[in-house]
């Protein structure tokens, strides 16, 4: 099982032709926005913190806190480690290189997501399998998606999560993974039974404090070691382009794992983060695309970032040839590529204090990411169940989510690592295709936001002035919902 596993993520879902399509789909997107990356970095950041939730959606703040805990996991502490192990220091450029271009590719995906959401159960939903369904009217089409993403999101990668949890709490405190398993379940029942609101309610407060204290501890990190900024952003970008006389054979290794693990921490493209988007109460689909865009640029410039620093600047780290096996560099021998890289190069600052951080930031990060794989998985069941069927399939999918979340803090890292690509491929294959053929609808809404903000005014959208179809929510102009009463 592992060899077919190993060979499915390497020579099919991500060979290094798909790892190429990638970077262009984003580069496409960027122009085709005209780099709306830069020139709405501003719209971005207000519209972060306007607009209320409703009866029916949440915040555009509490969407972003949903695309935000799924977006910053142990992809942001293990993943980056992994990307240097296996890209050398390179790696790290590259993962700025797709985010910047990740962020054309959130946008389109999110504003396709509130275009194209609907009212179900007296909340929104919307995602990749809407879009493709009454965007592209291709019915199998979104149904293969919703299989796949509920295939993924529940089921593969949840145990790379609960994995990094249960390896970090045993390297830090001896706690054996099954215990940890066992806590993260029953915490992770007490949030998802109580429904969409109760997960926007409990990521708007997490994430932010979260990713803060983890930013902050960096910070600390670089400060002492202040005179090695300029070197380290040197390597990083000698190694990116085969200058460095160390790393530079590993450039093709680099670009692969800067754009995989790019991929898996910032989700853009994936159509993860288009589920959270679709959920929020906004007046035009375009500030929820811009706000989600930004979302990219937290993740990984800030906190992956974060942890490259930290590492590079302690040197807790050993990078491998192709093979996975040789040593580059062994810097920390015997140390698992992973979180054991961050809890080494805290450590080597803060001795006795960087195991343990590192463990409890792995469980915040990894927990709220869990919790965001649950609620996109419950809105692609939504969309394949109908109304009748509906409550018990929610309660068999939690139950499927629990069971695999647990499954993963007992299995080993590298298959678990295995498991998560070969879902997160499936779903980038399926979601670029889509919103490629649908990018058109995106950008007719981004002109009429444009538009409209020249003109002075609080954009508001509506599907049928635009000649955009089966856009039933949009209909005849934005209908605000009412505010949702605050309950004592």
């Amino acid at each position: 099982m592992e060899a077919f596993v190993d060979w499915l993520n390497s020579s099919v879902l991500w060979s290094n032709p798909v790892i190429y399509i990638i970077l262009a789909i984003g580069l496409f997107f960027s122009i085709i926005t005209r780099f709306l990356q830069v020139r709405h970095i501003k719209d971005m950041w207000t519209l972060m913190f306007k607009g209320k939730s409703s009866e029916a959606g949440v915040s555009s703040f509490q969407a972003l806190s949903i695309a935000l805990s799924g977006r910053i996991g142990t992809g942001n502490i293990a993943g980056v480690a992994t990307a240097i192990a296996m890209g050398g220091p390179g790696a790290v450029f590259w993962m700025w290189f797709m985010a910047f271009l990740g962020a054309g590719t959130a946008f389109v995906e999110s504003t396709l997501a509130q275009i194209y959401k609907v009212k179900k159960d007296g909340v929104y939903r919307g995602g990749p399998a809407f879009y493709i369904e009454k965007g592209l009217g291709i019915k199998w089409f979104a149904v293969l998606f919703a299989f796949a993403a509920i295939l993924a999101l529940a089921i593969l990668m949840p145990g790379i999560q609960s994995n990094s949890i249960s390896v970090s709490a045993e390297n830090a405190f001896g706690i054996s993974p099954s215990l940890t398993g066992g806590i993260v379940i029953v915490l992770l029942a007490l949030i998802i039974f109580g429904g969409v609101k109760r997960i926007a309610k409990v990521a708007q407060f997490v994430v932010p404090f979260m990713a803060a204290a983890y930013i902050l501890v960096s910070l600390f990190i670089i400060v002492m070691n202040f005179t090695e900024i300029p070197s380290v952003i040197a390597l990083i970008f000698k190694s990116a382009f085969a200058v460095d006389s160390v790393f530079g054979g590993l450039i093709g290794s680099a670009i692969a794992w800067g754009v995989k693990r790019g991929v898996y921490s910032n989700e853009a493209g994936q159509g993860t983060g288009a589920h959270a988007a679709a959920a929020a109460e906004v007046s035009h689909p375009v500030k929820q695309g811009l706000v989600q865009s930004f979302s990219i640029y937290i993740d990984t410039l800030f906190v992956c970032t974060a942890t490259a620093f930290m590492i590079l600047f302690t040197g807790a780290f050993n990078t491998y040839e192709a093979d996975g096996t040789t040593p580059v560099v062994e810097n920390i021998p015997g140390v698992e590529a992973g979180a054991g890289y961050t809890q080494s190069a805290v450590e080597t600052v803060l001795p006795g204090f960087g195991a343990g951080f590192v463990a409890v930031s792995l469980f915040f990060f990894c927990f709220t990411t869990i919790m965001a794989y649950y609620y996109m998985s419950e809105t692609n069941v939504a969309y394949l169940v109908n109304e009748r069927f509906r409550k018990p399939a929610m309660f068999i999918l939690k139950i499927v989510l629990l069971v695999s979340t647990f499954y993963g803090a007992l299995r080993t890292a590298d298959l678990a690592w295995a498991f998560g690509d070969v879902g997160l491929g499936i779903m980038v294959w399926l979601n670029l295709i889509a919103i490629l053929l649908l990018s058109k609808k995106a950008i007719i809404a981004l002109k009429d936001y444009e538009a409209q903000k020249k003109q002075g005014l609080d954009p508001v959208f509506n599907s049928t002035k635009l000649g955009i179809k089966n856009a039933e929510y949009w209909e005849n102009g934005y209908k605000e919902e009412p505010e949702k009463e605050k309950v004592s």
